[in-house]
């Protein structure tokens, strides 16, 4: 994940600096959607090993939301 941020990096240079070529463009944006992606998963599963203490000492896990109730 570190490479591909810092591809994602040097491009955000190159395009303050220079510009960028279409082709360019497109795997920023392709390497910026993979980066999206990846953060998710690595966020998502952080938060399924997190639990809540209770008051009383009880633990209790961390339940996802429901993504049909938006």
């Amino acid at each position: 994940m570190e490479q591909l941020l810092e591809r994602i990096n040097e491009l955000a240079k190159k395009s303050k600096e220079q510009g960028l070529t279409p082709e360019e463009q497109e795997e920023r944006a392709r390497l910026r959607q993979e980066y999206l992606a990846r953060f998710r998963q690595n966020f998502a599963t952080m938060l399924d090993h997190t639990v809540i203490m209770q008051p009383d000492g009880t633990k209790t896990p961390v339940k996802r939301k429901d993504s049909t109730q938006h």
